[in-house]
C-alpha cells in the first residue's frame, strides 16, 4: 500500500505578466522554483512526482528554452529531468511551458530538495509569469 509522505509548492508568480525577469546569460540555468520534501516514516521504494509551469516572452528569433530539474540546490547537482522546447520566429505572445517529472528510488534522506531551472540559448528571453513548481513524495 502506498503511503503519502509530503507535498510542497514553490509559487514564484501566480499571475500572467506579473513579473519581468530577463534571462541575461545564454545557456546558464536560472532558478525559478525549489521544494523540500520530508520523508519521515518512509518505507521502501520512494517515488517523487513533480510538475510545474513557467511562462516566457521570447525575442523575435528562433529560440530554445530548457527546463532542468535537479535533486539538490545547485544547477550542477544530479539532473533528474531535462527538456528543451524550440520556438519559431512567428511566436509573439508569451509562451506557457508545463512539465511533469519523476524521481524513482531517490536516496532515503530526511529531506529531499529539488530545484527547477530555466535557461535560454538566446538573449532577450524574459520570464513573465505565472511560475510554479510543486511535488509530492510517497513510498511503499
Amino acid at each position: 500500500m502506498t503511503t503519502f509522505l509530503d507535498a510542497r509548492t514553490s509559487q514564484n508568480a501566480s499571475l500572467a505578466n506579473s513579473i519581468a525577469v530577463p534571462i541575461l546569460v545564454i545557456n546558464t540555468p536560472q532558478l525559478f522554483g525549489q521544494i523540500g520534501l520530508q520523508t519521515a516514516g518512509a518505507g521502501a521504494n520512494l517515488r517523487v512526482q513533480m510538475k510545474g509551469t513557467v511562462s516566457v516572452q521570447l525575442p523575435l528569433a528562433l529560440v530554445g528554452i530548457t527546463i532542468r530539474i535537479v535533486r539538490g540546490t545547485l544547477a550542477t547537482d544530479p539532473v533528474i529531468y531535462s527538456a528543451t522546447s524550440t520556438f519559431s520566429l512567428s511566436v509573439l505572445a508569451p509562451q506557457v511551458i508545463t512539465f511533469s517529472a519523476d524521481d524513482f528510488n531517490p536516496p532515503l534522506l530526511p529531506q529531499l530538495t529539488y530545484s527547477a531551472f530555466i535557461s535560454s540559448n538566446l538573449l532577450g528571453t524574459v520570464r513573465v509569469g505565472p511560475e510554479n513548481f510543486d511535488g509530492l513524495v510517497v513510498s511503499d
